[in-house]
């Protein structure tokens, strides 16, 4: 964003302040939208799953993004000054927003009635289903509008669909497949990076050159969060050692303001460190300290995670060490330049700038921060519809109801066919058949734990009757 929005916003006149804090808060908004790193890590530390997490997280993202829009179309109404609109000649697509936007609502309805048809078999994955049938038929109905010159599209349309859909491919092929239960997060990280190796090769940008930089980025970040993990760990033992998180537990519990009083106290902690230290820090030193109290209080860790997300987010853009602001500065002219297209001289960015610019955008998340603490509803969607114990009626048969004895309670009628009878033998010497049989044949299966019978003819007992009282005298 900084090599390519940055050197055209310049260009046409953007205010420098908002121009870079856009560029720096929109980078940052990976951190809280999965598949966000930041999230991964924080549901690793607190014991919960990413998936739940990522859920958690998404409609916070989603409404942070509409704050950052908003903010931006604010400055342009009422400072158009500030954000001037693009000259004439610098339009390239022409108009066609009309078009653009015939083609959303089409996606959304299709994906709305895909939704509606999968939701009885599917359940709530008849969402995720909907939206990537929607988005698939408007991107194959763009294609076949460039390809066969239908010419029913314009070409900003088509240019919008083109470019975004392989992107949106990549997202459906990690989130999608962790929400719909096909892939754990591990695997759905597997699926982006070989979805990622594909988009490349059809672009025929896959050699031997960034392959070798793709695998030494990784390398270089897996061992900079060992080495953290290391050090952290170190230090959680230690400090485990002389019960430290006994005392954090017993002092944040000890908070005035119960819950509330216990997310305000956290969140200005992790606010302040955030100036100072990288989020991997605070995730695997400060995040397991507060899983005790936070439990004890009756926070869901979700939730919790979520609020400390978006507070990390803002730690990317608070200077003097937000990453964010690091990011941009690399970047940036750093000296005064000649634009190639109008010929105008350009001044260079100052860090100053860079600063001031997110200022702004700190504050929308601080009042993101708020939101959420608010309105815990907007991520405790993730658990699903809610049953209340209270209102639940559980109704049990009468006894006897269904034929069968009451429990506890004795029969004294005749014995049921392989129930053993302990009472006294029935006429002619033998438990009586509980079937109606004739007196002094025992009932099938029903030994007889009773007084002896008497003494027997000289034919054999019928076989496979165990007989428990007194031998019987031989004739």
């Amino acid at each position: 964003m900084g090599l390519i929005s940055l050197p055209v916003m310049l260009r046409y006149g953007y205010d420098r302040r908002i121009a870079t804090g856009v560029i720096s808060a929109s980078g940052t908004l990976a951190q809280i939208i999965p598949p966000s790193l930041v999230l991964i890590v924080l549901a690793d530390q607190l014991g919960r799953s990413v998936g739940d997490m990522y859920r958690g997280a998404l409609v916070p993202g989603l409404i942070l993004t509409g704050l950052y829009i908003g903010y931006v179309a604010a400055i342009a109404i009422f400072r158009p000054s500030a954000l001037p609109p693009l000259p004439p000649e610098a339009r390239t697509l022409g108009s066609g927003v009309t078009s653009l936007l015939v083609a959303i609502a089409a996606g959304t309805g299709i994906a709305w009635a895909a939704r509606l048809w999968l939701f009885d078999g599917q359940g709530s994955n008849g969402t995720i289903l909907g939206a990537t049938l929607g988005a698939l038929a408007v991107y194959l109905y763009a294609l076949a509008d460039r390809h066969l010159r239908l010419d029913t599209l314009s070409r900003l349309a088509q240019q919008v669909i083109m470019v975004l859909m392989p992107p949106l491919a990549l997202i459906f092929l990690v989130l999608g497949t962790i929400f719909l239960g096909i892939a754990t997060p591990t695997e759905g990280g597997a699926m982006g990076a070989v979805g990622a190796l594909v988009l490349a090769a059809a672009k025929g940008r896959l050699g031997m050159a960034m392959m070798t930089s793709a695998l030494l980025a990784t390398t270089r970040l897996s061992s900079f969060v060992m080495f953290i993990l290391i050090g952290a760990r170190v230090f959680s033992l230690t400090f485990y050692g002389v019960n430290g998180h006994v005392w954090v537990e017993h002092l944040l519990t000890a908070v005035p303001g119960g819950e509330l009083g216990f997310l305000v106290v956290v969140n200005a902690i992790i606010f302040v460190l955030g100036f100072f230290i990288d989020f991997f820090e605070i995730a695997f030193i400060i995040v397991p300290l507060l899983t005790a109290p936070a439990q004890t209080l009756g926070i869901d860790l979700i939730w919790l995670g979520v609020i400390i997300g978006v507070n990390l987010q803002a730690s990317f853009l608070t200077p003097p060490f937000g990453f964010a602001l690091f990011y941009l500065r690399s970047v940036a002219a750093r000296v005064p330049y000649v634009d190639r297209i109008t010929g105008r001289r350009i001044e260079a960015i100052r860090t100053i700038d860079i600063y001031r610019g997110a200022v702004a955008f700190i504050a929308v998340q601080t009042l993101m921060i708020v939101l959420v603490v608010a309105m815990p509803g907007m991520v405790l969607h993730y658990r699903g519809p809610q049953v209340d114990p209270a209102s639940v009626t559980i109704t049990l048969p009468p006894p006897g109801s269904l034929g069968a004895p009451a429990i506890g309670t004795p029969q004294f009628g005749a014995p049921a066919i392989g129930t053993p009878q302990f009472g006294a033998p029935g006429a002619g010497g033998t438990t009586g058949n509980a079937t109606g049989g004739a007196p002094g044949v025992p009932a099938v299966g029903q030994p007889n734990f009773g007084a002896p019978a008497a003494p027997a003819p000289a034919s054999p007992p019928p076989v496979g009757q165990p007989n428990f009282g007194t031998q019987t005298t031989s004739p």
